[in-house]
Order: structure tokens, then sequence, then C-alpha cells
């Protein structure tokens, strides 16, 4: 049965055009697949539609396979990246290569069924601008679900609690919301957040999850750390106002170090013994500042490579011109 959220009515199941723009690394072995049900999917809910694949630099047969499918199938686009850029750049680029007034991504690993796109594209009404297929089971270890939970803790701050709770790689927007990133340069990238930069209108259904059909997935506990790191600093000022916070906190401390050594001198006469004490007062002050500086730090590097304006992604080669 869908579940849905309350408060808004169900929209067409069926759309003038439509762009599925899939981030490739590894996945050779499912492209085909993959190209034949998306294709089946696409044809029955959208007037007319391409699938954008962006390889990126995996190192396997994956763009062999991308090249064959665009010469077989002119709704096959495919671009491949110099170098590997990670997820979100890639769907960066395919989205700006959209052609159509609806974009919807989705994994390569056939873990969101192309078969839901249809109840993605019923809840995106006049008044919702962006709609997330949230699992209803996700079919995950337990390292990777916890790193999807402090991911989507580090979006509560730039989407709010309710929407950063909904969110995944299965989304359907309109294409129109990049026109509020256009101009975003940088090697840090979340289009979750550049999304809000465009519209708080976001919505979500429950949907089908399904097992990884090969292989195991690219995206580690370690990655989605790291990236939930990246979005916190480089989209955020959270981590400043806890810094700031735990300043606060450790000062108001001190004073409290400090009134108990003066009450001891003063009303008993005797100082605070012990070489322990004092140890263990300056470890605690001097973590909580090298804590405030690594913070500090992290927005710091984020300044410098936004100055260096390295690229989000270089493009290597693409179907539509061949060697760029």
């Amino acid at each position: 049965m869908e579940v849905t959220a309350p408060g808004v009515s169900v929209g067409s199941s069926r759309v003038d055009g439509l762009s599925a723009v899939i981030p490739v690394f590894r996945s050779a072995a499912i492209l085909p697949e993959l190209h034949r049900r998306l294709s089946e999917v696409l044809e029955s809910v959208a007037d007319s539609y391409e699938i954008v694949f962006v390889e990126d630099a995996g190192g396997d047969d994956s763009w062999p396979v991308i090249e064959a499918m665009a010469a077989a199938d002119d709704h096959v686009r495919g671009f491949r990246m110099s170098r590997n850029y990670g997820q979100h750049n890639a769907l960066l680029c395919g989205i700006r290569a959209a052609r159509f007034d609806k974009v919807v991504t989705l994994d390569d690993d056939l873990q969101n069924p192309p078969e839901e796109i249809h109840r993605l594209i019923e809840r995106l009404t006049d008044d919702v601008d962006v709609v997330y297929g949230t699992p209803e089971v996700e079919q995950h270890g337990f390292l990777r679900d916890q790193a999807s939970r402090i991911t989507k803790l580090a979006l509560q701050s730039a989407m709010g609690a309710e929407n950063a709770r909904h969110v995944s790689a299965f989304r359907l927007f309109r294409t129109r919301l990049r026109d509020a990133f256009a101009t975003f340069r940088g090697p840090y990238v979340s289009i979750d957040v550049l999304l809000t930069w465009g519209t708080t209108r976001f919505d979500y259904v429950r949907v089908k999850h399904d097992p990884r059909r090969s292989g195991s997935s690219n995206y580690t506990f370690r990655k989605l750390l790291g990236h939930a790191i990246d979005m916190a600093t480089g989209f955020s000022t959270v981590p400043l106002q806890i810094a700031s916070i735990i300043g606060f906190l450790f000062t108001l401390f001190g004073f409290v170090v400090l009134a108990y050594v003066l009450v001891n001198f003063l009303v008993y006469g005797s100082a605070v013994p012990g070489f322990a004490f004092i140890a263990s007062i300056v470890a605690i002050f001097s973590g909580a500042q090298l804590f405030a500086l690594g913070i500090i730090g992290e927005y710091l590097a984020r300044m410098h490579f936004r100055a260096m304006e390295r690229p989000g992604y270089v493009v290597r080669r693409s179907t539509d011109e061949h060697e760029l």
C-alpha cells in the first residue's frame, strides 16, 4: 500500500519530458538491465525522455557499455569524468546536461527500482518541486545505515529535520531548480543542499528498495562520514556554532574551577593539592581549544579551495561529442 505524506493530493503519473540521470561507478554488469528496465518505464510515463549516464572513472568496462548503448539507442547519452570526483559531482554534471523539464536521479545498482518512478511523478504536484523516494526498508548493512543517518543529521541544518529524514538518492525535481546553483563551483558538492537553494517545497513517498544485484556498494561508511563532514562544514555554520557553545561552556567551567580554588584558599587557607588536578584541567581546556581550531581550520580549507576555483568535475569524453 502506498504511504503518502498528509495533506498532498496525487498528481498526474505522466509528464511531457523527463531526464533520468544515473551516476555510474564500476557497474558494467548491471547497466544493460538497468537500461532495459528504465527505458520501458520512461516510455510509459513520459512523452519524451533521455537517459544520462555519467561514468565516474571507475576503471572497469562501464564506459564502453555506455558508448554501445548510446550508439544503439538515441535516448541514451553518456559523459565520462576525467577522474573519480564522487557521486554528487557526477550527478551535478548530469543535471546540468539534462534537456527536459524534469529530472529523476537514481543509483546504478538497481536498488532504486525504475518501476517506482511513476509514484514520484504522482507526488510532483503544482505545490511541490522535489520528491524523494524514501525506502520502505533499506537494504544496506549496519554501518552503511548508521553513516546514512549521520549524513541526514548533517543535512538537517540546511533542509530542516522533517525533510532531511526522507532524503535519498532516488529523487524527482523540476529542472529549473538548477538555475539556483548555475554558477556554483567547488569540489564539495551536495545535490540535496543545492536543491534547497532553489526551493523549500519538498515531499516524499515510500518506495521499494531492492537488494543490490551484483557486487558491493562503493559508498562505504568512511565515504559517507566524509560526505557528512563536507556537507556540515561546506554548506552550514552549525559546526562553528557548536564550537562557540563548547567554548562558552568551558569558560563557565573555568569560572567554577576558579571559584573552587579561591574558596579553598580564602576560606580554608589551603591550595588545591595535586598535579593530577592541574594536568586534567589543562588537558580539558587544551582539547576544547584544539577542537575549535580544527573546525575553524576546516572552514579555512574550504575557503582556500573555493579561492582556487577548483572545478567540481571535468568531462573527459561524451557520447554527444566524443573526445573533449
